[in-house]
């Protein structure tokens, strides 16, 4: 696989993590730790883009 191949991958899954937070969000009763849990996995995988770019952008 490609690296861009894998950031377009990684930016797609972060897309859907992004939308998934925002359905929990908007439930009358979401679970606390379940929002907690995908925002911890958003956020290593903007971590992850960011590290792929930077490094990318190195060479």
């Amino acid at each position: 696989m490609s690296l861009q191949t894998h950031l377009v991958e990684l930016e797609r899954r972060h897309q859907a993590l992004k939308k998934e937070i925002a359905q929990v969000q908007h439930h009358p009763r979401y679970d606390d730790s379940k929002l907690h849990e995908l925002k911890r996995k958003k956020l290593q995988l903007k971590d992850e883009i960011n590290k792929l770019r930077q490094g990318a952008s190195l060479h």
